[in-house]
């Protein structure tokens, strides 16, 4: 039969594919209008936040406690963890985390594609790496205001691009020859990389589920009583020091420019920081004034940034640089003209995720290597940023927020997770700023950047040398902030300088090991053998749980293990000050903006291992020793 000259299959069938297709717009419409109300909430919990802050600065009964401890560990930051600066302050430093994690979160999609099948001349491309940026923004956003409220980015990491090469790998997801794909259509070569990338959005959001329960249902809390100084000092360590081939490699396209960014950097960061630059302000009913600005102190990565890539543009205009050089201003400048001016991404942009048991136990992989690096930048984080020790119930949720950003990110179709940037880690420590305000502004930064494509293309091309020096300090920062829990273990004991070399140097052996013989494990099951090739071969989760192991099975005093001062730094079991004797209860910086006096009302809140009126029962991990 047919209908105005078609057949009346065909119309059923358009019939079909058009409820289908609104039934999809429709869903997506309402995940992006839930979305948006999301983030308007945050915002309206960040305004709330502030209005905490003015009102604490405003009480005349300040708690004694909490004021020798911000002292004491503050004492050389220049914002701590609750100040607000300025709003031109915050977007500069702002844009100083954003520019510290650009290059990291792009050189991530920039491996992925080529292992999608995807074309190089593909506008996904630069789809994708909006959308990772869009999602470390939102995910930021909810872990510095209701997670564990350090001001910590979330972002796209190795851990997970690791597995993802070993699934893509596989006999069914390997790409076909370039003779094949050449002779593609566009249609048949797009459906080639979206169900690759369908497959790893599935397994990256169900492998994410593994932190979300050991975060929210207070797991990590137990596994903390075995997480010591020598466990911390090899997994946070390694972090820099298994990224020195990164930096090399983006140093080593000019070392010139590598070694000048160096130099400047340590120079403003170490030389100048003490030294004010006078600057010209206009003050509503004072007139122009000069000021002596410490400019050097408070963004010394963003003046690295530009004077270099202005010394760079010079180089370009005069032909310095070849062509095509690395260290040329426009080297990338393709980028920008391929990038859509506005573009929204979606969950399921590119279709319904897929899920394989493959897939998920070799996501799992990368899961577990972030949970472990997590929890080792939650204590020196805190303690960069002039906070108190962070609560258990605040680590809790921190895993957990990672592990929910995790599912977003797979869900969105980054095709990666999200696990705390060591490198902005690293810029705290540089520039001395560790107010959890400047995150969130840097969080409005990215999810711009993800809506409004050429403005962050702009950042993107960033001459690779100058990358490559900014790495150069900020891995060896993150290295360094990694040593310095040795303070408080006897580096006189040879049980504890066994453990440390040995948690150190055999996983870098280990991993180099494994690179060069990446078909070694044989169990006959493909799926088993990437697992534990990942495993193996991610020197942090290695490390880890060496230094974890040896420390809980030799045996040694609290004292010489560093217990007794460790205690100290993770106080899990610290009361808030209105449980002792009745005193009048004082906000805390890990409570959450608003909300608190409806959560004390509520017992049974006290059970719940993410709040912060948690209080942890026997069995818990009490870092209390023995004298």
């Amino acid at each position: 039969m047919k209908q105005n000259g078609i057949p009346l299959n065909e119309i059923v069938t358009r019939n079909k594919a058009l409820k289908c297709c609104f039934r999809r717009n429709f869903a997506l419409n309402m995940i992006n209008a839930a979305l948006i109300m999301v983030i308007i909430i945050i915002i309206k919990l960040i305004y709330a936040e502030s209005d905490i802050s003015t009102d604490l600065e405003n009480s005349t009964i300040p708690n004694t406690e909490d004021i020798t401890i911000s002292k004491n560990r503050g004492a050389d930051i220049t914002y701590g963890i609750d100040d607000v600066p300025p709003w031109y302050l915050c977007f500069f430093m702002a844009l100083q985390h954003y520019l510290t994690m650009i290059g990291a979160i792009v050189s991530i999609p920039f491996i992925l594609t080529p292992a999608l099948c995807m074309a190089e001349d593909d506008p996904a491309r630069s789809y994708i790496i909006s959308t990772m940026i869009f999602v470390t923004g939102l995910v930021t956003l909810l872990q510095t205001t209701i997670g564990c409220r350090l001001p910590l980015v979330q972002g796209g990491t190795i851990s997970f691009l690791v597995p993802t090469l070993a699934i893509l790998s596989l006999p069914q997801w390997k790409c076909p020859a370039p003779e094949i794909l050449e002779t593609m259509s566009h249609e048949n070569r797009t459906e080639l990389w979206q169900i690759r990338m369908r497959e790893l959005s599935g397994a990256i959001a169900i492998s994410a589920l593994f932190q979300v329960i050991v975060g929210f249902g207070g797991i990590i809390g137990y596994m903390l009583k075995f997480i010591t100084p020598l466990t911390i000092v090899p997994t946070v360590s390694l972090v820099g020091l298994s990224l020195f081939e990164n930096a090399a490699e983006a140093a080593s396209k000019h070392w010139g420019i590598a070694a000048g960014t160096i130099l400047m950097l340590t120079m403003y960061s170490q030389v100048l920081i003490n030294v004010p630059v006078p600057i010209v302000m206009y003050r509503k009913g004072h007139g122009l004034q000069v000021i002596w600005f410490e400019l050097f102190k408070l963004f010394p990565v963003l003046l690295t940034i530009v004077v270099m890539w202005i010394i760079c543009t010079i180089l370009t205009v005069t032909d310095t640089l070849p062509v095509g050089h690395p260290a040329r201003s426009d080297s990338k400048i393709k980028i920008i003209s391929d990038s859509p001016w506005f573009r929204i991404p979606y969950p399921g942009q590119w279709g319904i995720p897929t899920v394989s048991l493959s897939g998920v136990l070799g996501m799992l992989a990368g899961v577990l290597a972030c949970t472990v690096e997590s929890i080792s930048y939650y204590p020196t984080t805190s303690r960069m940023c002039g906070a108190p020790p962070p609560p258990v119930h605040a680590i809790n949720r921190g895993i957990g927020i990672e592990g929910f950003g995790t599912m977003l990110a797979g869900l969105w179709g980054s095709g990666n997770g999200t696990n705390t940037f060591g490198e902005n880690v690293g810029t705290i420590g540089v520039t001395k700023v560790g107010s959890r305000r400047v995150i969130q502004w840097a969080c409005g930064l990215m999810i711009l950047q993800g809506l409004i494509s050429k403005f962050g293309a702009v950042f993107i091309i960033i001459p690779e040398p100058i990358v490559g020096g900014i790495f150069c300090v900020m891995f060896g920062m993150i290295c360094a902030f990694g040593l310095s829990a040795l303070q408080y273990v006897n580096l006189n004991s040879s049980r504890n300088l066994y453990i440390l070399g040995f948690s150190i140097f055999f996983p870098m052996v280990l991993s180099k090991w494994m690179i060069k013989h990446a078909d070694v494990i044989n169990t006959g099951n493909d799926i088993v053998d990437g697992v534990i090739t990942v495993l193996l071969s991610t020197t942090i989760l290695v490390g880890g749980v060496i230094g974890c192991l040896l420390d809980n099975i030799i045996p040694g005093t609290d004292e010489e293990r560093g217990l007794l001062a460790w205690s100290k730094e993770m106080e899990l079991n610290v009361e808030t000050s209105d449980e002792k004797q009745g005193e009048e209860y004082v906000p805390n910086t890990f409570d959450f903006p608003i909300g608190m006096q409806l959560l004390r009302r509520w017992k049974w809140t006290s059970y719940l291992p993410f709040s912060p009126t948690y209080k942890p029962r026997s069995g818990m991990c009490r870092c209390s020793t023995k004298k």
